[in-house]
């Protein structure tokens, strides 16, 4: 029985790699600079397929700009999407999210955390998904150093599980 032959997929061309494209490239993002507002929103209309949410022109712009990129070297990777959704949920402190992002200082499920803050004593449960504290569960170690203390904080720095060589430094 014969192997089906798989296609050869080509990889995206990155910028850099080809200057015939790099220059047209460039060339298409300059003229966005001599296109009057009128003339933006008509190319937001072809490339986006939709009528442009503003007149701004620096915002035209720039998103077309990006969209002209996206469209000649590739899109960020699906990878990449996700993590940055999980670290847009995680500054937005969100109390819920489907898995937690891949950290080294993580520690294993099921390990308590305890923290003294102005004379009273924290205890934070590392969950599968999250943390767990005061019974609520939170999606981030920042998220709970923010509700114990009221201001931001770097969630591993607040309760010391900093890298060795980092504090080091």
């Amino acid at each position: 029985m014969r192997k089906p032959i798989k296609p050869k997929v080509e990889p995206l061309p990155r910028p850099g790699k080809n200057s015939q494209m790099d220059a047209t490239v460039l060339a298409r993002l300059a003229a966005l600079q001599a296109m009057s507002v009128k003339e933006l929103k008509e190319k937001w209309a072809s490339i986006f397929a939709t009528t442009a949410p503003n007149n701004s022109r620096a915002f035209l712009e720039v998103r077309i700009a990006s969209r002209i990129q996206e469209l000649t070297y590739g899109g960020l990777s699906r990878d990449t999407r996700r993590t940055l959704d999980m670290l847009a949920d995680e500054v937005e402190g969100k109390l819920v999210r489907k898995s937690m992002a891949v950290d080294a200082r993580n520690p294993m499920p099921g390990t308590k955390l305890l923290r003294e803050w102005n004379g009273t004593e924290h205890t934070v449960t590392i969950l599968s998904d999250g943390y767990d504290w005061q019974s609520r569960k939170y999606k981030s170690l920042s998220a709970v150093a923010k509700a114990i203390t009221g201001t931001n904080w770097n969630g591993f720095r607040f309760f010391g599980l900093r890298d060795k060589s980092r504090s080091a430094a």
